[in-house]
This record gives structure tokens, sequence and C-alpha cells, in this order.
């Protein structure tokens, strides 16, 4: 029995974007890319409204992730990996959330192999050398102006 949202997720997998599964001697990757679509276990497929309880169920828990994701970007935790943590918990069930993760993790890959770039990394460690000269250089202003006072040194 076919309902329309597995339609959906058959035509989806149908629709394979070129250079996305890895073809080997053409300069793919070497590793198959997973198929899009519900990763729920054939019974609950079969069932419409159990499909779509699971589906309900999937999507909550997947906010309420990355909710706690969200609400730890401005506070002390790993806030963006939790964020990819409750996209990957709605990927199992949603094409959308399964394009959003294949992007990511291209853009991710790209980013890794500019950031490995001889040249690329010569340029950020002489930044990163001359960013830290200037902070030592206006330290080294302050402390000559005001001098070094410790909180502790404090005469009340």
């Amino acid at each position: 029995m076919n309902t329309g949202s597995d339609e959906a997720a058959d035509a989806a997998t149908a629709d394979t974007v070129a250079g996305q599964t890895g073809a080997g001697p053409e300069g793919g990757t070497g590793r198959e890319e997973k198929p899009l679509g519900s990763r729920a276990p054939e019974f609950v497929r079969a069932r419409r409204v159990l499909h779509l309880s699971w589906q309900v169920g999937v999507f909550v828990v997947g906010l309420a992730v990355v909710v706690a994701g969200v609400i730890m970007l401005p506070l002390p935790g790993p806030g963006w990996l939790v964020i990819f943590a409750g996209m990957a918990i709605w990927a199992t069930e949603f094409v959308w959330a399964q394009l959003v993760l294949r992007w990511t993790k291209r853009k991710v890959t790209e980013a890794t192999q500019r950031a490995l770039d001889p040249k690329v990394r010569r340029r950020n460690i002489a930044l990163t050398v001359c960013g830290l000269v200037v902070v030592a250089a206006l330290a080294g202003l302050y402390v000559g102006k005001f001098g070094l006072v410790m909180p502790w040194n404090v005469s009340q």
C-alpha cells in the first residue's frame, strides 16, 4: 500500500542529484549516499495512521533537540552540535532534512579542504600572528599607561 508521503519519498529517492553518489573513477568519494525517504520500519510505513504518528513523534523529538541547541547557542554548551543532532533525528524521516544535512556535509567538506590548502594555512597563520602582535602591543600600552593592578591587591 503506497501512501501519498511514500510516493513523495519514492520520487525523491529516484531523483538523485548528479555528483551526490560516489562514482568511483569519475572522481567521486567511493561511497554511496543513502536513499532519501523514511527510515521507519516496514510495518510502520505500511499503516498510514501509524506512520503519521511515527512522523509526528520524530518531528517532536527533533524539534525538542533543535530548540535545546538554539538555547545553548548563547549559553555554555555545544549548541551547533545539538542543532545538527536534531537535524539528524529529523533526517531519519523527512526528505527535506536529509537534503539539508547532505548540503551541510558537502559545505563542511569543501571548507575543510580549503582550510587544509597550504596557501590558505600560511595566510591564516600569518593573520593570527599579526592579530596576536596587535593584541600584545595594545595590552602593553594599557599596562604602561594604567599599570597592572590585580583585583586581589586592590586596597579598599
